[in-house]
């Protein structure tokens, strides 16, 4: 009998099955405005707790990250699809004025 199936017929489960469900149980308590403003509010402790150099060199960690997982083509690629889009936004108002 495999771990698995031994939780499941005793009816336990893992951390990380019992901390999902947890999340998933405070997210409906909370619903989407209230979940946000909780993620929102975590984000700018850990922003002081890092200070703004911290902050800033999170930030360039996962570009750096991103740019290893996305290589070289990749990576110039989405840099073209957000110059795109820039393009796109700068047009979008232009065209309210």
């Amino acid at each position: 009998m495999t771990k698995k199936q031994h939780d499941e017929e005793s009816g336990s489960m893992t951390v990380r099955e019992a901390g999902q469900k947890g999340g998933e149980i405070r997210k409906e308590q909370l619903g989407p405005e209230g979940y946000s403003a909780m993620g929102k509010k975590g984000g700018e402790t850990r922003k002081e707790e890092l200070g703004p150099e911290g902050y800033s060199a999170l930030g360039k960690q996962g570009g750096e990250a991103r740019k290893q997982e996305l290589g070289p083509e990749g990576y110039s690629e989405l840099g073209k699809q957000g110059g795109h889009r820039v393009r796109e936004l700068i047009e979008k108002g232009k065209e309210s004025e």
